[in-house]
């Protein structure tokens, strides 16, 4: 399914654009700030690693930030490459293969950073919007800029707010969690499935530290304000007229919109939400669809190129990133 939406949105974005006429842009484009766009853009991994770094600290303990970059960068390069998301339990399983730490609770740190991204990116798309100059009803492809924030606050503020409870009061969802477990399942699987949710609770272990959440929020701001910034030198490097508020909207749409099934790497579903959020700004199809596709391939190339690396120095193969390989480590330490 996630196949047949890229070419759908393919087609839908390339349809009434000449070829030629791409090529021609993309040779007009300005070198020297493509090439800072294309560093900010990379530069967005490594400082994932110092927040996951945080995420993952516990009882004073620090993991190695060596083997955590190299866990990192496979995980996006498997986001790249493999079907179904693979990337976030990837992710997990290389750090758990590469610094000891146990899968369910670097699963769960993913989730917590999930969220956080999903609260900081509602943030900048808001301020993104309000600088922009839209209204309430500004839509980009029938979708409604204020009704997507509203949708992601209220999937994203409640699981913060059950992942607050959880971990500071897991005794009551661990015995609800045995209780039902006790009846639906047999004895030796019910202990199984609980020791996985207790190491998925144990992920979330950094929201008791007030100040270590601190400084995952901020850091959160600091990688996606990045990212914001190597999208608004892409306009540069294209002489596009869109404001740097552009690149938060941009990437909050991208974003949000990567959670719909498509192809691995995110090709035809990064194209047309760019197309469409440039429209706003009355850039054209043609030099859209040329700033889309060079900054996608700008982005997808070095983390994928460096994840292969970091996964032949850690001395995995792609086949065990799958996420049947990674759920049979679940159980274990």
């Amino acid at each position: 399914m996630g196949l047949a939406v890229s070419v759908l949105l393919l087609w839908w974005t390339l349809h009434d654009v000449a070829l030629l006429d791409v090529l021609r842009h993309l040779g007009e484009a300005r070198l020297l700030p493509f090439l800072g766009a294309t560093i900010l853009a990379t530069a967005a991994f490594p400082l994932r690693t110092i927040r996951w770094h945080y995420l993952l600290r516990r009882d004073g303990a620090k993991l190695p930030m060596v083997p955590l970059w190299h866990a990192t960068a496979i995980g996006f390069m498997a986001n790249n490459l493999l079907p179904a998301r693979a990337g976030e339990l990837a992710r997990a399983y290389a750090a758990g293969r590469l610094t000891g730490v146990r899968f369910t609770a670097a699963v769960g740190s993913v989730a917590v950073e999930r969220v956080l991204d999903g609260l900081v990116l509602v943030g900048l798309l808001a301020a993104g919007t309000v600088l922009g100059g839209f209204s309430q009803t500004t839509t980009v492809a029938g979708v409604s800029l204020a009704r997507l924030a509203r949708i992601a606050v209220l999937l994203f503020l409640p699981a913060l707010g059950a992942a607050f409870w959880l971990v500071h009061w897991p005794e009551p969802a661990l015995r609800l969690g045995r209780w039902v477990l006790d009846r639906i399942l047999p004895r030796r699987w019910s202990a199984r499935v609980l020791d996985v949710l207790t190491g998925l609770l144990s992920g979330l272990d950094v929201l008791k530290s007030p100040r270590r959440f601190a400084l995952v929020v901020c850091w959160s701001v600091v990688i996606w304000l990045v990212s914001a910034s190597s999208y608004w030198l892409g306009f540069v490097a294209f002489g596009l007229p869109a404001p740097a508020s552009a690149g938060l909207l941009l990437q909050g749409l991208i974003g949000f919109g990567v959670a719909i099934p498509s192809s691995p790497g995110f090709f035809g579903l990064f194209e047309a939400v760019t197309r469409a959020t440039l429209a706003l700004y009355g850039i054209a199809a043609t030099p859209a669809v040329s700033y889309a596709v060079a900054y996608h391939i700008a982005v997808f190339l070095p983390i994928t190129v460096l994840g292969l690396w970091s996964l032949s120095r850690a001395h995995l193969h792609l086949a065990e990133l799958k996420p049947a390989e990674g759920a049979a480590e679940a159980g274990r330490p």
